[in-house]
């Protein structure tokens, strides 16, 4: 209560810093608030608060009614976004953003129909019949974001925490210059922003609450305290200074307390909302109205006609423009917000947002542009006009060198942006610019380091579930192992036979068993691979000769030649025996010599017998054999004439059979010669052969002859 007593006896306390800018709120707020009218397109940004953005509901083509949620919300830092009038859903694509970076984001464009058709909606004449959780959630059905330009989710702000909330402060101070929404706001709907301070204080259950705004709005404090008939809500005037609409400066000038460094209002039991908020919240739970409206400054010499306006979320700056009489110059800038804390814009076709207090449009005479950046002479003057006692020159040099752990250790995120500190710069060096810059890539690195963290975490969750699991597959084998083990220990404890063992035989006979098939298998199948290979090598065999097998040829010529081998032989033995030997020696000789013989005739017989489709070669062969069968007959006629004279008459007649068998030889030569020479002849039989065949034969018949005169004179003179 000491706080009431001090704020109702006019106790005010002061902030560290701040400045006293000209605050040029007029012609803008000297002329009522009208309505800016529904443009022909309506570009709404599905995320314009902080936080994610919320699921789209709609697809192109589809009709929908005012009021109706275009997006809906996953969890509580999604705010969905509505239709602010009916009409027809004509594309869902990437459009400009109101925001300073000027990228393009997804956006909901809107085509109004003219007829501003209304979804079912249900007012709520007692809000006191329903719970704080039933209200926190129409709040946020309604898409109520903070209106003073932070665009924070308001039913976050509301919900209850461990601490309690004893302070409830309405933050009526437009310190900004050229602003001046919430000055028409309060003159104009004054009943009804304390009607919604009472649902807010339903919610909160504070023990003081204080609707502060500054002195320099005469005609608002005028407006609610004559609306206020609530002696336990204060309406407090406080002194003009910038920037005492600071949620934290407000809160010191307030109540002399400090909110604590990265900290927020409820740590100290305090909530903060905007009157424009307020004023939602009583269109959001009485008149089930969500924020679909608000109204904005148009200020700045440029316009022709400035003022305050009632304007639909979504409406193109360029439709405003165009609206309220814009004469633009060369270079002519377009800024949303105000002087200190607003931002130029890149392009008209940006939209309006829930966020947009002001559209400023100064000529360059009222608002020129920015001197030229010159080096820091380290005058301290920024760090005097610094209402979060921060040390902007360091901050500065810090965040150029991106030296992010100073900037932590220097509280950049202390800083409100306020724009304080390049207002008194005289070097004319952006300050607010530099810290917007490093507080995102702060963010940023922020963000890669959670996911960083969150990937090991996941990570190291699977790998302590692979172990786990591993060890409890384990545990259960050694279980059911130990088990086994037991039962078998019993049965054999029982007299039984060793079931292990048992199983050990089985499997060792059914082993043999199946080895022995297939051993006799597999000899079966060799013998018959063998069996195979040899039909296949004689198959190649015949298909390689062309009409009789050359194995056949050379086994009949190495038999000739073995007998001729043998003839020669025999033919020695019989040469070489003595004159006086026995004369059955002689005989026998004589008998191996017409074996040799007839043995070489044989040959010669086979080798004449070649079919005529015989090779040449193999002709050759049997001529050859040939040959050599008549030399040997020659060399018998030869033996045969050298024989003793005084040899007996039986060994004379076996000499004569022994010619008249070479004759016959001979003969026998002459006519198997004829027919090699036509089996030869398919070519025709050279000449020189033909020739030489004929010589020889007169030989064999002249030794023949001469042979069988020999014989004739031999009885003569033994006579």
């Amino acid at each position: 209560m000491s706080l009431f007593h001090d704020l109702s006896t006019g106790k005010l306390h002061r902030f560290h810093g701040g400045i006293h800018p000209p605050g040029r709120k007029a012609p803008a707020n000297q002329s009522p608030l009208v309505d800016a009218g529904l443009p022909p397109e309506l570009v709404l940004q599905v995320r314009q608060h902080i936080g994610q953005p919320a699921r789209l509901r709609v697809a192109v083509g589809d009709r929908i009614l005012k009021g109706a949620p275009l997006t809906e919300s996953l969890n509580p830092m999604m705010i969905p976004v509505h239709a602010p009038t009916s009409g027809t859903v004509v594309a869902i694509e990437d459009r400009p953003l109101c925001h300073p970076s000027g990228l393009e984001g997804q956006c909901v464009v809107l085509r109004p129909d003219g007829e501003d058709r209304w979804r079912p909606r249900y007012p709520m004449a007692d809000y006191r019949a329903l719970a704080r959780d039933v209200l926190l959630e129409r709040i946020h059905e309604a898409g109520i974001t903070g209106l003073g330009g932070a665009g924070f989710p308001s039913h976050v702000k509301l919900r209850p925490r461990k601490k309690a909330m004893d302070t409830l402060i309405i933050n009526g101070v437009e310190c900004e210059p050229y602003i001046s929404a919430d000055d028409l706001l309060m003159r104009e709907h004054a009943a009804e922003i304390l009607q919604g301070v009472a649902i807010l204080r339903h919610i909160v259950q504070p023990q003081v609450t204080v609707l502060a705004v500054e002195d320099n709005k005469p005609e608002a404090l005028a407006a609610l305290r004559e609306a206020n008939d609530d002696e336990s809500l204060l309406v407090v005037a406080v002194p003009t200074k910038y920037p005492s609409g600071g949620e934290r400066q407000l809160i010191e000038i307030l109540t002399g307390r400090q909110v604590p460094r990265n900290g927020l209002p409820a740590d100290i039991g305090i909530v903060v909302q905007n009157v424009g908020t307020a004023f939602a919240v009583k269109r959001a739970v009485i008149d089930d109205e969500p924020l679909i409206r608000r109204v904005v400054t148009l200020a700045g010499d440029a316009f022709a006609r400035p003022g305050n306006a009632w304007v639909h979320i979504g409406t193109p700056v360029r439709y405003l423009l165009e609206r309220f009489g814009l004469i633009p110059e060369p270079e002519q800038r377009i800024i949303m917000g105000g002087p200190m804390m607003g931002f130029t814009l890149h392009t008209a076709a940006a939209p309006i947002i829930k966020g947009s207090n002001c559209l400023l449009a100064p000529t360059a005479r009222e608002l020129p542009e920015p001197a030229a950046e010159q080096a820091c002479i380290r005058c301290s003057q920024c760090a005097d006009a610094c209402p979060a006692s921060l040390l902007p020159q360091q901050l500065y040099w810090y965040a150029r060198a991106g030296d992010h752990d100073q900037l932590d250790r220097h509280h950049l995120f202390d800083c409100i942006e306020c724009g304080a500190c390049a207002y008194v710069c005289p070097s004319h060096i952006p300050l607010v610019q530099y810290y917007r810059v490093a507080k995102a890539d702060i963010r940023q690195a922020q963000r890669d380091t959670e996911q960083a963290e969150r990937a090991k975490q996941r990570f190291e969750a699977r790998q302590a579930r692979l172990e786990r699991e591993k060890a409890e597959r384990q545990a259960r084998q050694e279980k059911a192992a130990a088990e086994r083990k037991a039962r078998m220990a019993e049965q054999v404890a029982a007299g039984g036979e060793d079931p292990v063992a048992a199983a050990l035989a089985r499997v060792k006979a059914r082993r043999q068993d199946s080895e022995q098939p297939d051993m006799a298998a597999a000899r079966a199948a060799r013998k018959e691979e063998a069996r195979r290979n040899r039909e296949q090598k004689a198959l190649q065999a015949e298909q390689a000769s062309p009409t009789a097998p050359v194995a056949d040829d050379k086994q009949a010529a190495v038999a000739a030649a073995i007998a001729r081998a043998k003839a020669r032989k025999a033919e020695q033995q019989g040469s070489a025996a003595p004159a006086a030997e026995p004369s059955a020696d002689h005989k026998k000789a004589a008998v191996a010599a017409a074996i040799a013989r007839a043995k070489a005739r044989k040959a010669e017989q086979q080798g004449s017998a070649a079919p005529a489709a015989e090779p040449s070669a193999d002709h050759k062969k049997a001529a050859v054999a040939a040959a050599i069968a008549r030399a040997k007959a020659r060399k018998a006629e030869q033996q045969g004439d050298a024989a003793p004279a005084a040899e007996p008459s039986a060994d004379h007649k076996k000499a004569a059979v022994a010619a008249a068998i070479a004759r016959a030889k001979a003969r026998k030569a002459e006519q198997a010669s004829p027919p090699a020479s036509a089996a030869d002849g398919n070519t025709g039989p050279a000449p020189d052969d033909a020739r030489q065949a004929a010589i020889r034969a007169a030989v064999a018949r002249a030794k023949a002859r001469k042979a069988a005169a020999s014989s004739q004179s031999d009885p003569e003179d033994e006579s």
